[in-house]
């Protein structure tokens, strides 16, 4: 598993066409907890050259930015507190030109790259060896560069205990619009009951490889917002913990669904003390204050929800 920033797991991950200059230069004061800058679908192929360039300008522009502030707080302790700035994550395209898009943009002002349209595993391995050399070359440690794999085919979805498994990856996402145009499933309810166990199957695939949890799939009606909050509420009790969003008006949702409330987080680390101080004097479960026994495996849920405090 690829390194990330202990202790951050990011709720919501904020699409940016990377052709847009505009949308990126406000996409980061936009509160989503990591964007996603896309080179492929959100790009028509004529704009596919202009947005490589503007997104490689972008980037290092963030990296001087990055080195000035840097060298503003060796100068001495300031008194701003500014929030953590959001993971940048570029979406490239299949094949040959997503991995020269890598090598392009690779570098510290980059948390991973996301793989559109992924054919396997043998993709990933090529794209490795290209971040391997962008680490070497920009002084970043080693596993720095991340990948996100997007499963938007059959094919995808059938290998994706091995994708899971593959170097860097640190999570996985479906593609849900292409995978359903592929299956010819209705994508009209927007709760994806029909999408529910191939939902299941890519969090055992991420759950059995100690990744982080998939990304939950974008809903493309963004006018919709009661049912955008309905689904993914319902991708919380599926055992989700972020979902990708097209826009940012869906953002408040998604950090509303998957932000634990400050009494879950206070119940948890009750429970956590409590359980430890009884296994420290020989026992291994304890009784909850409902009166259920709370044994190991509470206990990591316990601990889970705890790791997502902020």
């Amino acid at each position: 598993m690829s390194q990330h920033r202990t202790g951050f797991v990011p709720r919501s991950y904020l699409y940016v066409p990377g052709d847009r200059p505009e949308m990126l230069a406000k996409a980061l004061g936009r509160g989503a907890d990591a964007l996603i800058v896309d080179l492929e679908d959100a790009v028509a192929p004529s704009a596919k050259d202009t947005a490589r360039t503007r997104v490689h300008d972008w980037l290092a522009q963030r990296a001087r930015l990055a080195r000035l502030a840097q060298s503003a707080a060796s100068a001495g302790p300031s008194h701003d507190a500014p929030g953590s700035p959001p993971e940048i994550w570029i979406r490239v395209n299949p094949g040959a030109v997503g991995l020269a898009e890598s090598r392009l943009l690779a570098g510290p002002s980059v948390t991973g790259f996301c793989l559109a349209k992924c054919a396997g595993t043998d993709e990933i391995a090529a794209h490795d060896e290209v971040l391997t050399a962008a680490e070497r070359r920009h002084g970043l440690g080693p596993g720095t560069l991340a990948l996100a794999p997007l499963l938007e085919t059959a094919s995808a979805v059938l290998d994706a205990r091995p994708i899971a498994r593959a170097p860097r990856v640190r999570h996985l996402q479906l593609g849900e619009a292409d995978l359903c145009a592929e299956l010819g499933i209705d994508r009209s309810d927007p709760a994806g009951a029909a999408l529910h166990s191939i939902r299941t199957g890519i969090l055992l695939a991420s759950s059995a490889a100690g990744l982080l949890p998939p990304v939950g799939p974008v809903a493309t009606d963004f006018s919709d917002l009661s049912g955008f909050t309905r689904s993914t509420e319902a991708l919380r009790g599926l055992g989700y913990r972020s979902r990708a969003c097209i826009h940012p008006r869906q953002l408040a949702a998604v950090h509303a669904a998957f932000t634990p409330s400050p009494q879950e987080l206070a119940a948890a680390a009750d429970l956590l003390d409590r359980f430890t101080r009884a296994t420290e004097s020989g026992a291994g479960v304890i009784t909850g204050p409902d009166g259920r026994m709370i044994d190991e495996a509470v206990i990591r849920a316990a601990r889970r929800l705890l790791a997502t405090r902020r």
